[in-house]
């Protein structure tokens, strides 16, 4: 069974990313299983570009396929921003809670029609010595007031679906897996390894 790294060290994404993969032919690890790997700097100006050094970085040092994503929260109000920002948005070592209070501070007066924000998300998957593929999922909603649920990570309490009136965070990891922009990016992105697993 070929094995495919997956180049983050959070456990949240780990187990989101593998529960997606479930039922291809790959034994799914995460970069943790490598102490030694190197931290890589997310200094890109896209997604894509983070996605794809995480990738390749990986790739390279373990010699394995290796899937890498790089997703964030792109607010209409605030010209898209977080952006590629979106973990370090309040600070280099920001906290979920601080990035979060720091853009309710910056929507704080913002009425509900101009509150409209999409979570992007890009996946690379590197093979060494070949081209890097591409696979990218949009969710689109709103920013909320204030924080509601307890479920995910990151802006999930802020981040309403309007069509289910519920934020990210309120969701179960099932409902989430099924909307969010990671699982349609990761949608795609199983399309892409299940016709490289077969040939």
């Amino acid at each position: 069974m070929r094995k495919l790294v997956l180049a983050t060290r959070n456990l949240h994404k780990v187990e989101e990313i593998k529960a997606m993969l479930a039922g291809l032919p790959l034994e799914v690890v995460s970069v943790s299983d490598y102490p030694e790997a190197p931290e890589v700097v997310e200094d890109g100006k896209t997604f894509q570009a983070n996605a794809a050094k995480k990738a390749e970085t990986i790739a390279r040092y373990t010699g394995e396929w290796t899937l890498a994503d790089d997703s964030g929260l792109e607010v209409e109000f605030l010209q898209g921003k977080p952006g590629v920002y979106s973990a370090r948005f309040a600070g280099e070592d920001a906290s979920d809670a601080e990035n979060n209070a720091k853009l309710l501070g910056l929507m704080k007066d913002v009425p509900r029609e101009k509150r409209g924000a999409q979570f992007r998300s890009v996946i690379a998957i590197a093979r060494p010595g070949e081209e890097t593929l591409f696979a990218e999922g949009i969710c689109r909603g709103l920013v909320g007031t204030e924080a509601k649920g307890f479920n995910g990570f990151g802006y999930d309490p802020l981040f309403v679906l309007p069509e289910l009136g519920k934020t990210y965070a309120e969701l179960t990891p099932e409902e989430k897996n099924r909307v969010s922009h990671r699982a349609r990016a990761m949608e795609k992105a199983r399309e892409i390894l299940a016709k490289l697993t077969a040939s």
